[in-house]
């Protein structure tokens, strides 16, 4: 169940990112270009298994699109707006997949592998 709730959370992400991307009517165009942008985070792992679970870490946990969406809200920026709801959706869009948080001794070893099914 718990690992079932965690794809279903990061269901709920994305859908709801999607909602306010669209309220606020960003362009679809800068949604497509820049949704995988995140993913960039992976070239940490050019250097050692450790810097790319970092930067990778880094670029998928909320906090940091998170900080983006208030900032954007309290300068009123609407393209940070959209950044920071790109960002949201691409975590979403992962978590619901099964992509988790990555340990340091290997790229495919996740947070969400150690989650049981408990039914």
């Amino acid at each position: 169940m718990s690992k079932a709730l965690l794809h279903f959370e990061g269901l709920a992400v994305l859908l709801a990112s999607l909602y306010f991307y669209a309220h606020e009517g960003g362009s679809w165009w800068l949604f497509f270009l820049c949704l995988f942008l995140p993913d960039l985070s992976i070239l940490g792992y050019m250097f050692n298994k450790k810097a790319g679970a970092i930067s990778y870490n880094a670029g998928h946990t909320y906090v940091l699109p998170l900080i983006l969406l208030v900032l954007s809200m309290m300068w009123h920026h609407p393209l940070f707006l959209s950044l920071s709801l790109i960002w949201i959706a691409h975590i979403g869009m992962d978590r619901m997949i099964g992509y988790g948080l990555k340990y340091p001794d290997h790229f495919k070893k996740t947070h969400l592998q150690k989650v049981k099914n408990t039914y």
